[in-house]
């Protein structure tokens, strides 16, 4: 069938549409593309997984910096603080190399207690909308920490609300809560599309965690590319699963070997002395 007229009709027209989900084929109107949809849906199915496929496995964007050292922040959130003031996240090197109390960016002191670090991001979400700040409480209700009780269906609210405001972070926390029932009703189809936005913006975790769907599902293939991908980007735990898939055959040696070059040079690419010195004080913390 020409592209240039309706599939299921044939007739030409110039305000032809494409179909949505495969771009193969063109209707007239609505009733044509429901009349075609018996022969159409399975080239169109197979045609829409490829196309999101190739959104899913392309090179996501790179982290931000570190807007004091200006070096990419490390992949692992824990690395990282977010600055209940402003909402800048700076990498645990700068955050314990500051002589000054106050924070470089609003001059604001320090938080003198968890109420009052909470009551600061509260304040980011009620006068700024910041859905970091709301993954961050999500995070803080789904423990009980920082003088919050544990509350898990305000938490999957907060990683709600994060995600909807485009929050990598939030919909990796908001698929957790679908994965586990935490907050929410067990849902891995919803919990599996949180992933995927997630793995898209760049969150190796939320990659990560669709790898073990896909191991879950059997289809090791599709996990191994999850995996090598979040490893690339210096994440261990699927360095580690990549590891096991070479010893059982899913890997091939030159991309296990390619991964753990990769791995290695983010890794270089992240860390200096001065985040090391960070880390080691932040781990001392009781």
């Amino acid at each position: 069938m020409a592209l240039n007229s309706c599939a299921a009709c044939s007739k030409a027209d110039v305000s032809l549409k494409a179909c949505s989900s495969c771009k193969l084929v063109k209707y007239c109107n609505v009733n044509c593309q429901r009349t075609h949809r018996s022969q159409h849906k399975n080239t169109c199915k197979k045609r829409a997984a490829e196309l999101f496929d190739k959104k899913l496995f392309a090179e996501p964007p790179p982290r931000e910096d570190c807007p004091i050292c200006m070096i990419m922040l490390p992949c692992d959130e824990a690395d990282a603080v977010y600055m209940s003031c402003c909402g800048k996240t700076i990498c645990l090197g700068c955050r314990y190399s500051l002589t000054a109390e106050r924070c470089p960016f609003c001059n604001a002191a320090p938080p003198t207690s968890e109420k009052n670090w909470t009551n600061r991001v509260l304040k980011r979400i009620e006068k700024h909308n910041d859905p970091m700040a709301m993954h961050i409480l999500g995070g803080s209700y789904s423990v009980g920490s920082y003088g919050n009780p544990m509350d898990l269906s305000k938490a999957a609210e907060m990683y709600r609300r994060g995600s909807e405001l485009g929050c990598a972070a939030a919909h990796n926390g908001l698929g957790r809560s679908y994965t586990f029932g935490i907050g929410v009703e067990l849902d891995e189809k919803k919990a599996v599309d949180h992933y995927h936005i997630a793995a898209m913006m760049g969150l190796e975790n939320a990659r990560y965690n669709l790898g073990c769907c896909e191991v879950q599902s059997g289809n090791m293939h599709r996990a191994m590319r999850h995996f090598m991908m979040a490893a690339k980007r210096g994440h261990d735990l699927s360095l580690d699963n990549v590891k096991r898939g070479f010893r059982s055959g899913s890997v091939t040696k030159d991309e296990f070997e390619k991964t753990l070059r990769r791995h290695q040079a983010s890794l270089d690419e992240t860390k200096n002395e001065q985040r090391d010195r960070g880390k080691a004080i932040y781990n001392s913390i009781p």
